[in-house]
């Protein structure tokens, strides 16, 4: 059974994930623009960004960044 427990990140832990949020945003425009790959995780597993889905990725396009708490 797995029990997932719902809080709010301390301001420290916010202040951490916003960095990380605009460095991987960031990067992956990086990437977009120099027409290179990406490998991001999606829907349980890596998926690489080629060249079709390159040209539907908007830099608007939400980063999600999974913290896990020991």
């Amino acid at each position: 059974m797995k029990i997932t427990i719902k809080t709010e990140p301390s301001r420290e832990y916010q202040v951490i994930l916003d960095s990380l949020q605009k460095a991987v945003t960031q990067a992956l425009e990086r990437k977009r623009r120099l027409g290179q790959y990406a490998v991001v995780w999606r829907d349980g597993g890596p998926v690489m960004i080629d060249e079709g889905i390159r040209k539907s990725y908007q830099s608007t396009d939400q980063v999600t960044i999974q913290v896990a708490q020991l």
